[in-house]
């Protein structure tokens, strides 16, 4: 598998990009992760000619190129940042590259919650009709007291919660594998079906 992870914020100190880069290294073996930044993107404003920033076009290509996504969001007033929230906003405007895509959400944070009502809120939008992404149900990873969960090699130290981190990473594995599959057999049924009035 193949899966582009977004760094849903523009802090250049972030424990979200810790939690990413920990998965990227963790889970070598089974995926190909490749972290992205959206700190470098400019924010989003309905651009007045068709011409669309490289660096919004440099993102959708690479979603289109991977098998799902993974976004980790930090939480702040109880939402997503506006950096992520404007990355967003220009998938949603330009290519629509998130349809149907699937995508795992996580998120850290320094208090108990681990961001918590943020993965809510983003849950929400990728879920509007013009992002439409296919959205792992039933499935949080919330990382609480983050300042304190990685040592100085980035590894994360909470046993409990690598576990959970493994459990739910297979079942994005397997989530990513079956809408594939669901996807394109959709595609196939669609082409392989003819109208006639007989029927």
């Amino acid at each position: 598998m193949k899966y582009l992870a977004i760094v849903g914020t523009n802090s250049d100190v972030s424990t979200n990009r810790m939690l990413l880069h920990f998965m990227q290294k963790h889970f070598l073996s089974e995926a190909e992760i490749e972290l992205y930044e959206i700190k470098d993107l400019p924010a989003f404003m309905e651009p007045e000619d068709s011409d669309i920033p490289e660096k919004v076009e440099e993102l959708s290509q690479k979603i289109l190129n991977a098998d799902g996504v993974i976004i980790a969001t930090p939480e702040y007033d109880h939402a997503i940042p506006a950096v992520l929230k404007s990355a967003l906003e220009w998938i949603s405007y330009t290519s629509q590259a998130l349809t149907d895509k699937p995508v795992l959400i996580v998120g850290a944070s320094h208090g108990t919650l681990g961001s918590s009502r943020a993965q809510a809120h983003l849950r929400q939008i990728l879920d509007s009709p013009e992002l439409a992404a296919r959205i792992m149900p039933s499935s949080e990873f919330l990382l609480g007291k983050s300042q304190g969960a990685f040592d100085s090699e980035g590894n994360l130290i909470y046993p409990d919660k690598v576990s959970e981190l493994d459990e739910i990473f297979r079942e994005f594995v397997l989530f990513t594998d079956i809408t594939t599959k669901l996807l394109a057999e959709k595609v196939q049924n669609k082409g392989a079906k003819k109208f006639t009035w007989q029927e």
